[in-house]
C-alpha cells in the first residue's frame, strides 16, 4: 500500500497540470469610442476636445467631423487645414467649446495635417475658407464629433 501512496501524489500533480488547457496568447487594443466634442478633438492622446477654429471646413463632411487619431474616417492621402494657434501644445490656454456653441466663419488655417497628426501639404489655400454651417448640426457618429 505504501507504494501506491507514494505513486499517487506525483500522478495527481501531473494530472492536474495536464488537465489545464493552454490558452492562446492574446493582444487586445481597445481605443473605445471617439470623444463627443462639438468641433472635433485633437489628433493626439488624450484626444481632448478641440476649440472651434482649430479644424477647417475640409475636416467636416455634411457637418460631421471626419475624425482624427484612431477614429479618423477620411480618405487616404487626406491633408486638411488646421489653425495650430488653438493647440495647447503651442501654448493655447483659451476657452474650450461646449455642446451647442455657435459657429463663426473666420477660419484662419496655418498648417495642414493628415488624420493622424502628420504635417504635410494641401492642394488649396486656407485663405477665404469659411466654416459657417460646416461645423453645425446634430451629433455625428462618423468621427464621434458632435456639434
Amino acid at each position: 500500500m505504501s507504494y501506491w501512496k507514494m505513486l499517487a501524489a506525483p500522478v495527481l500533480i501531473v494530472g492536474m497540470f495536464a488537465a489545464q488547457s493552454a490558452a492562446p496568447a492574446q493582444i487586445v487594443v481597445g481605443i473605445g469610442i471617439a470623444p463627443a466634442c462639438p468641433y472635433g478633438y485633437f489628433d493626439y492622446a488624450p484626444y481632448s476636445c478641440s476649440p472651434y477654429g482649430y479644424y477647417g471646413p475640409d475636416w467636416f463632411a455634411g457637418g460631421l467631423f471626419i475624425g482624427a487619431g484612431p477614429w479618423y474616417h477620411g480618405r487616404a492621402g487626406f491633408y486638411g487645414h488646421v489653425d495650430n494657434r488653438y493647440d495647447p501644445r503651442n501654448g493655447y490656454r483659451g476657452p474650450m467649446p461646449a455642446n451647442g456653441d455657435r459657429a463663426f466663419n473666420h477660419f484662419q488655417g496655418n498648417e495642414a495635417r493628415d488624420g493622424r497628426g502628420n504635417i504635410g501639404q494641401v492642394s488649396h489655400s486656407a485663405a477665404n475658407e469659411h466654416s459657417a454651417g460646416a461645423q453645425r448640426g446634430g451629433g455625428g457618429a462618423r468621427g464621434g464629433g458632435r456639434r
